[in-house]
């Protein structure tokens, strides 16, 4: 998979060595000269491809192949960079999937779909989750949003009084626009199926949209 990264920095960087371990092709975008010469010969560089310019200008876009990139990841400092990269790769280029990080929390409601943003990575947001995460059982902690905003990844830990405990996924009557996509049990992921039967103390992911997410919770919670 080719992988498109703008932004040079810590962020950028450590997306890059992931999914380069993971075997994708990845080139990081970056102005900033100084950057590019510091970290370019170092062996945590290795299978990164460089490229210096403006992540803004279509010129340098289409120089690094974002037309044939199956992902691009926005990950500046600056919001307003990453909001025009992500309208570029999407509206300009048609990539797929896009990627971008909001720096500032006051700027999350910007990051959607007219913006060419599918999935949006706040670091308060995502800190917030994880403490909600680390407290609640019974409650949804809400993961990530995925299409501007139209469908999320939330968790849900079972309590004993769950109406879904020692039930079996086929038997839940869930929204057509919901998919339970993961189970952890014991510290163990699992990839359900309709078999599954559901146990308290279950994390259990689901996927679902803001129309269905009364309905969900209904069935995991009570």
């Amino acid at each position: 998979m080719k992988v498109i990264i703008a932004g040079g920095g810590s962020v950028g960087r450590f997306t890059a060595r992931e999914m380069v371990a993971a075997g994708h092709t990845v080139t990081i975008i970056d102005n900033d000269r100084a950057t590019l010469r510091e970290y370019q010969s170092r062996e945590e560089s290795a299978g990164i491809e460089w490229h210096f310019g403006d992540a803004c200008d279509y010129s340098v876009l289409d120089t690094v192949g974002v037309r044939e990139a199956e992902v691009v990841a926005s990950v500046t400092g600056d919001d307003e960079d990453n909001l025009v990269v992500s309208l570029l790769a999407k509206q300009e280029f048609g990539v797929p999937r896009v990627v971008a990080r909001v720096n500032n929390p006051k700027n999350y409601w910007m990051f959607n779909q007219m913006w060419g943003v599918d999935v949006s990575v706040s670091t308060p947001h995502l800190i917030t989750s994880l403490v909600q995460e680390a407290t609640s059982v019974g409650s949804f902690v809400r993961l990530m949003q995925l299409k501007g905003g139209k469908a999320e990844l939330v968790e849900v830990t079972l309590a004993e009084s769950s109406p879904a405990a020692n039930r079996a996924i086929s038997d839940l009557v869930l929204p057509r626009s919901a998919t339970i996509v993961a189970i952890v049990r014991a510290e163990r992921v699992m990839v359900p199926t309709n078999d599954t039967v559901l146990r308290a103390g279950d994390e259990v992911m689901a996927l679902i949209t803001e129309d269905a997410e009364s309905a969900v919770a209904k069935l995991l919670i009570g």
